[in-house]
């Protein structure tokens, strides 16, 4: 049966967090998690496209509809792990397909290797693991954010007059998008405003990160991961160090890998349905070896 998306909202920590779902909530469940600055919507043409599972699909903390952190507080990498647990406890999804874009894919892929029980199967959209630091490069790093932190203050948010605007400014973003794509990020990033809209997400999560991993532990977790893992990477995506991505892939057992043609956002952009074929396949193939 295949029933309209809908709403969710869950509470962690006196939070909310808001989510997505498609499809029978008696299907296989599959857990999605979307990339920086971006909302549960960035699934909106993908998961339709996979009417086998039941989909629900986050908003990271400050982002989309879900509230921001409290004051005075920071976003952390794995605070947004801790919100993942969560979200899958209160579904009472205690094996569960997991899959993530970008930020997202980091984040899965360190949950997965915190977790590797709790994960089914794995899919990376345009991600490996999260973003790294080298180990001499912490105290530049830790310097960086503190004095950021220090300095940084709330400001008068921007006000776009119309929706139109808003969705323009978002296809120039740090990720280039198109008209469509964009649009249906902003129906979940901007709020009504005296004068017009202002973005949902808090500027806060722009803040640099007092701490990152190490390529080492990055390549840890992504060994710690026992759930069959599909990477999918796009033709167009963020660039990446062929040496570092390629150490990362081998670190993972039980890997499948393809290339697909698109940009960052090539499931929500320009490749939804092939995002979907790939993954229903990998799903497929995965269940038979099980």
């Amino acid at each position: 049966m295949t029933l309209p998306v809908t709403e969710r909202e869950f509470r962690h920590k006196g939070r909310k967090i808001a989510a997505r779902s498609w499809h029978d909530p008696s299907l296989p469940p599959l857990l999605l998690l979307h990339g920086w600055q971006d909302n549960a919507a960035t699934f909106d043409r993908l998961a339709p496209l996979l009417p086998g599972f039941h989909i629900v699909a986050m908003d990271f903390a400050g982002h989309g509809f879900s509230d921001w952190r409290a004051e005075g507080m920071r976003y952390h990498t794995l605070d947004h792990v801790d919100d993942v647990l969560a979200v899958a406890d209160a579904l009472g999804w205690e094996r569960f397909r997991l899959g993530g874009h970008s930020m997202g894919a980091g984040i899965a892929s360190l949950f997965a290797g915190a977790l590797p029980e709790r994960v089914q199967q794995l899919v990376m959209i345009d991600g490996l693991g999260p973003y790294a630091g080298a180990p001499e490069e912490a105290p530049s790093i830790l310097r960086d954010a503190l004095l950021e932190w220090r300095d940084w203050a709330p400001r008068d948010e921007r006000v776009f007059a119309d929706v139109a605007l808003a969705v323009t400014a978002r296809r120039r973003g740090f990720t280039p998008l198109g008209e469509e794509a964009a649009a249906i990020l902003c129906s979940r990033s901007l709020r009504s405003v005296p004068g017009g809209y202002a973005w949902t997400t808090d500027r806060r999560v722009r803040l640099h990160s007092s701490l990152r991993l190490s390529e080492t532990q990055v390549c840890a977790f992504l060994a710690a991961i026992t759930a069959p893992v599909l990477v999918i990477r796009a033709e167009g995506g963020y660039p990446a160090d062929p040496a570092v991505f390629d150490a990362r892939l081998q670190s993972i057992g039980r890997r499948q890998f393809c290339r697909l043609p698109g940009g960052h956002h090539l499931h929500l952009d320009e490749s939804p349905a092939l995002v979907a074929a790939a993954m229903d396949e990998f799903f497929r193939d995965a269940n038979r070896q099980q």
